[in-house]
């Protein structure tokens, strides 16, 4: 299946900042705490896999992508409280913060429907970076857009400081990092 929006493996990235790191405790970061954080989130992660392939599918999105964000956003669920975090602001799997978007409350936090729309939110971010920055590669949009899901296409000023405003200074850089290890375990 290809992604319309790049390929996430052709993506630079440094990987999670010390203070993601610190979710597990863990003694490195870069790159090597990305894949660690991916890595535990794995076998919860395996409860989503049809519907995030499905969603992926249906709006040409890397699944692997989507997967980073539910790790990054809500260690695949596991930081949720009846699929609310961030003192009831955001939303299930993806975290949809209903600050800034519409919810529907018929959609579970855990479903197909949650998913469709967090990655049409995601798609609606990379466009904007697009229009925004019209000589970056489709690559930087990507990451751009990614890093917009966090933030704000408003936050997104330079690629050099793509993450300066991003929660632990290192979003974008962190769900590039866990999408490149996600790939290579098949999603």
């Amino acid at each position: 299946m290809a992604c319309i929006y790049g390929n996430i493996m052709k993506i630079d990235t440094t990987g999670a900042s010390q203070e993601t790191a610190n979710q597990d405790r863990l003694n490195v970061d870069g790159v090597k705490a990305s894949e660690k954080l991916a890595e535990t989130d794995l076998d919860r992660m395996k409860n989503y896999k049809r519907m995030i392939t499905k969603v992926a599918r249906a709006n040409q999105m890397d699944p692997a992508v989507i997967a980073a964000i539910i790790s990054r956003e809500t260690r695949a669920g596991n930081v949720l409280n009846n699929g609310w975090s961030d003192h009831g602001y955001e939303f299930g799997l993806m975290q949809i913060d209903r600050r800034f978007h519409t919810l529907d409350p018929r959609v579970a936090w855990d479903s197909e429907e949650h998913i469709t729309q967090a990655t049409e939110i995601l798609i609606s971010f990379i466009k904007e970076i697009k229009a925004k920055f019209p000589m970056w590669s489709q690559e930087q949009c990507f990451k751009g857009g990614i890093s917009a899901y966090n933030a704000g296409v408003s936050t997104v000023s330079s690629y050099e400081n793509i993450d300066a405003r991003t929660t632990g200074k290192d979003y974008s850089n962190d769900v590039v990092a866990r999408a490149q290890w996600f790939k290579s375990k098949g999603y």
